[in-house]
């Protein structure tokens, strides 16, 4: 099998696209059509469950299949019977009476009787003497919250202290969005059939199952992965390598760019310092902090590379017609020196037909100003609570679909967007999704660093989405060096610190 980080594949399907629950359907639909019956289908799902299993509690003998009443519960009576036929003990804990089963999910409970498995009702008493729970309890299909007694059931499952095995998704998260609908199981690990689900990798899916595990059944080709586009893509760590090729002998510093920082008012002159030094070390060739005229001293302390000018917001300065990049946002402010600041950037940066990034107050302002004209390659970096300013909603409604709320930042504002958060998105034409990056990176100034990479990048030539994906990866990666194990405490220069490290050969 191949390896990817969280990740185990077959054959066909590429680890790297994330597919929705119809085209998931529809491959599975193509595959039936093409002679393979659904009751195989089910048969090579539960093959490959077992042997999960089995590779990763190697000791346990004793095991709880809890199964629902639809084709879920059918992969989990057949991966009880497997199991059986193993040499191990299973025992199917059913939620739905079988005489309510119907088509292939009636045949595998009908088969799992008669090899003698034992399938009794939900008794919470039970559950804890499993060595490993496998949820089955409902699949891919689920459109609405969790029944109250299938809650009820979930809470017991979580609550038992057993290490868990999900067929498909864990039961309760949606499968499209990754939106816990009312109730999910906490999955340590996931097998998913056939494609990786989009809700898996976004919102909370992450978090609930674990790491995931792809069998394709052997019905991935690439004509029918032609038939059916995914819905987002994950980035790799080859995106990396292969976006950062060696320089050439004769560089220097005058190819890479001229990035200008604008922010840093009054009060908040470190974060402009964070995002020009990630810009120095992500490769721009010059970086200048534009700050308040009180944030000059403190911009500049401990990093004689960053140029640090104070900028009479009220003016219109050289440093606007001299550079080569704007990333404005950094600490700005919503003051009057900010909002003159902002509006005196983007004007220069439109009549001059520049590359910019928003970030941080810039996107408060724009979203005061929803209808201001931005320049041809934008790139904005909110965070759902600025995401939510922007499109008029609240951060629940953000997190509840993030995907879909990328495409309205996207079309809204004509620009490249990077939603922030776990699962970081950048949009595209098939958006790209960072499965990369640490818990340690939720603290100050993080969001800083990603602006100065970003803008270093698109300093140096790249689009703005190669600019945005390849800034995303990056820094995710190097937080993750940053971190060394740790969940918390890491400061956001110190993932700055880290971003040569993490493409050194």
């Amino acid at each position: 099998m191949s390896l990817q980080t969280g990740q185990r594949n077959g054959h066909g399907v590429s680890p790297f696209w994330l597919y929705g629950i119809d085209a998931v359907r529809s491959l599975e639909m193509q595959a039936i059509d093409s002679g393979v019956t659904g009751y195989e289908l089910m048969s090579r799902a539960a093959t490959a469950a077992v042997h999960e299993l089995r590779a990763r509690w190697p000791a346990a003998r004793d095991l709880l299949v809890v199964c629902g009443g639809g084709n879920n519960g059918g992969d989990g009576y057949m991966f009880a019977r497997l199991a059986h036929e193993a040499g191990l003990t299973p025992r199917v804990m059913a939620s739905a009476p079988l005489n309510r089963l119907t088509g292939d999910a009636a045949r595998a409970a009908n088969d799992c009787v008669q090899h003698g498995v034992i399938v009794e009702a939900v008794n919470a008493t039970r559950i804890a003497y499993a060595d490993v729970i496998v949820d089955a309890l409902l699949g891919i299909g689920l459109q609405h919250d969790v029944r109250a007694d299938l809650v009820t059931l979930i809470s017991m499952i979580n609550e038992s202290g057993r290490p868990v095995l999900a067929l498909d998704v864990p039961s309760g998260l949606s499968a499209e969005t990754g939106d816990v609908r009312g109730a999910a199981v906490r999955a340590a690990a996931t097998v998913t059939f056939v494609a990786l689900k989009a809700g898996l990798y976004l919102g909370a899916g992450p978090e609930y199952a674990g790491e995931v595990v792809l069998a394709d059944l052997n019905i991935g080709s690439i004509s029918l992965l032609k038939r059916n586009p995914p819905k987002l893509k994950v980035l790799r760590q080859a995106d990396l390598v292969a976006g950062l090729p060696p320089r050439r002998r004769q560089a220097h510093k005058g190819d890479f760019g001229h990035v200008l920082v604008v922010g840093g008012g009054e009060g908040m002159p470190g974060a402009a310092r964070l995002a020009g030094e990630a810009a120095l070390r992500a490769g721009a060739g010059r970086v200048t902090a534009a700050v308040a005229i009180e944030s000059t001293v403190a911009a500049a302390a401990g990093c004689p590379e960053l140029m640090v000018r104070g900028l009479i917001a009220t003016a219109a300065t050289d440093l606007l017609q001299s550079a080569d990049v704007l990333a404005i946002g950094p600490g700005l402010g919503r003051t009057e020196w900010g909002r003159a600041a902002f509006s005196n950037a983007l004007h220069a940066a439109r009549s001059r037909d520049l590359p910019i990034i928003l970030d941080a107050d810039a996107l408060n302002l724009l979203a005061e100003q929803p209808r201001m004209p931005l320049p041809a390659r934008c790139v904005l970096t909110p965070h759902p609570g600025e995401a939510a300013r922007l499109l008029g909603c609240s951060t629940a409604e953000i997190q509840r679909d993030r995907l879909s709320a990328l495409k309205k930042l996207q079309a809204q504002y004509s620009a490249t967007v990077v939603l922030k958060g776990a699962g970081t998105l950048v949009s595209d034409d098939i958006p790209w999704i960072c499965d990369r990056g640490t818990p340690v990176m939720a603290a100050p100034g993080m969001g800083d660093v990603l602006t100065g990479v970003i803008a270093a990048l698109l300093g140096q030539g790249m689009l703005s989405a190669q600019a945005a994906r390849l800034g995303v990866l990056w820094h995710a990666v190097a937080g993750e060096a940053a971190a060394l194990g740790r969940d918390r405490g890491v400061l956001a220069g110190e993932v700055s610190e880290c971003l040569s490290r993490v493409i050194a050969p």
